[in-house]
């Protein structure tokens, strides 16, 4: 089988060569690597030519956001299976695409996810959180319940079946993607337990307080798209848990 990673990435001097070089470092060779930069102007480019290999395609042009670009990556892709790998984020071994590549061919699932490790912004050594998943159930988006995204991979038939990012979401098209996916459309699914990537804190879902109350009003909207609107207790309760981490630093 084949991978498809892709990268959605603006002004990441600093951590995308830690990005790159965790994808294209892993054991599993069949990989297609696409990069989509919205026209970064702080030399992202120059250090992504500098680490970069014959399996890395590049794509640097205005978008009308991360979603858009990470769409764009999927529909130039010709993986068999799709990853997403945001810049500054990197994979916690050199395997966990050859664990990925064994579920999808051993157990013949159309998804499956694992666990992440949120980590310090110049240190992903230092664990700041650890986001530990479970094995998914019917039901278990009701209650708050979602897989971390960055460890989420899924057949390219099923992006091309029940649609890629929603672009009206500025924080939440990864949540309403895989809540569209497993809740609504009942995808299969197999959950790997064990920590899969290291996600630096400081992204667009865990900023501030600010960002995690525009989360909190996306995730609601994703369930109204979906017509869930009783989960918004749940939805809010989950986003709240998030707001002690700013008065405990």
């Amino acid at each position: 089988m084949k991978v498809s990673i892709i990268t959605a990435v603006l002004n990441a001097r600093e951590t995308i060569r830690e990005t790159v070089e965790s994808i294209l470092e892993q054991a599993f060779e069949s990989i297609e690597y696409i990069i989509v930069d919205g026209g970064s102007t702080d030399g992202t480019l120059e250090v992504i030519e500098e680490c970069r290999d014959a399996r890395t395609q590049i794509i640097s042009e205005p978008d009308q956001g991360v979603y858009d670009a990470l769409n764009k990556g999927i529909q130039r892709s010709s993986g068999d299976i799709i990853g997403i790998l945001q810049a500054g984020d990197l994979y916690a071994h050199s395997r966990v695409l050859n664990k990925v590549v064994e579920v999808f061919e051993s157990l013949k699932e159309d998804s499956c996810y694992g666990d992440l490790q949120y980590v310090d912004q110049h240190d992903p050594n230092k664990v700041i959180r650890y986001w530990k998943s479970s094995t998914y159930k019917d039901g278990k988006f009701r209650w708050g319940w979602m897989p971390p995204h960055p460890t989420f991979f899924a057949k390219r038939a099923i992006y091309e079946k029940y649609k890629y990012f929603n672009t009206k979401f500025q924080i939440s098209g990864d949540y309403e993607l895989m809540l569209r996916y497993l809740a609504v459309h009942g995808i299969s699914t197999h959950y790997i337990p064990e920590v899969m990537v290291k996600m630096r804190v400081g992204g667009m879902s865990n900023r501030n307080l600010r960002y995690i109350m525009r989360k909190s009003y996306e995730d609601c909207k994703a369930c109204r798209l979906n017509h869930l609107s009783g989960w918004f207790a749940a939805v809010l309760l989950k986003n709240l848990t998030k707001v002690p981490q700013f008065f405990n630093k």
